[in-house]
């Protein structure tokens, strides 16, 4: 059975040389060496290997001609590091009704100011308003590569988001993280404790606060299409 297509992409094949710092890499496309817009800050080191095979998007303005979307994964298809093109992908999941645990929800606002944080989503659902924040999952785990996992480095923002949903939860409000495992074959998700041992301490206390902890997965084909791999993902924490 085919899967969902949420996005098509202009994709153009490139080739992984350096990175540079957090949000620049170099990359080879038609044998020119260009700079690249990396807008995931995790450390991507499974993904990061020179000469590695990737998939890059033309982009208008800035210091950077391109987005590196994808790098080139298990069958051909591309693990998505690019949080834009998770993000919008994930959207539109929702809005074409794929999202079980967000059945009949819409979008109502974006970057909701919480504390001293701000959080990726609300939701408006049947039973009320859902704060809601969005993590990437681009680490693979596990003895056969099935799990999905979050973060590779540490990271205090991630910290502090996840205890603002506790204490929404706390205070009575419907709360939820998900993780976007953006990687082909991945059935599962867990946290990675040795990338963040807070982190991995923090969902546990979450979830016995209440709040909601999802993961989905999705894949690039080669072609440009951004597929719906799995509309849940079994989570561990």
């Amino acid at each position: 059975m085919a899967k969902p297509v949420l996005l098509t992409l202009k994709v153009i094949p490139c080739t992984f040389l350096k990175r540079l710092n957090r949000f620049v890499a170099l990359v080879e496309i038609n044998g020119e060496t260009r700079k690249a817009l990396v807008t995931n800050t995790g450390r991507l080191e499974e993904f990061m290997i020179p000469g590695r095979k990737a998939f890059c998007v033309p982009k208008e303005g800035g210091k950077t001609d391109f987005v590196l979307v994808a790098f080139e994964d298990e069958e051909g298809k591309g693990a998505v590091i690019d949080t834009r093109t998770q993000a919008k992908a994930f959207e539109k999941a929702v809005e074409l009704g794929l999202v079980p645990w967000l059945k009949d929800c819409s979008i109502k606002k974006k970057e909701i100011k919480v504390g001293s944080s701000r959080l990726d989503y609300l939701f408006e659902c049947p039973g009320g308003d859902v704060y809601a924040e969005m993590k990437s999952a681009v680490l693979r785990g596990g003895e056969k590569g099935e799990y999905a996992m979050y973060p590779d480095c540490p990271s205090t923002r991630g910290q502090r988001h996840i205890r603002e949903l506790i204490e929404l939860s706390k205070a009575g409000k419907r709360a939820m993280i998900f993780f976007i495992g953006a990687m082909p074959g991945v059935e599962k998700f867990r946290p990675y404790e040795k990338g963040d041992p807070e982190i991995a301490r923090l969902l546990k206390e979450a979830r016995k606060a209440g709040v909601e902890i999802h993961a989905l997965s999705i894949s690039l084909l080669p072609d440009g299409k951004i597929v719906l791999e799995r509309p849940e993902l079994e989570v561990e924490v």
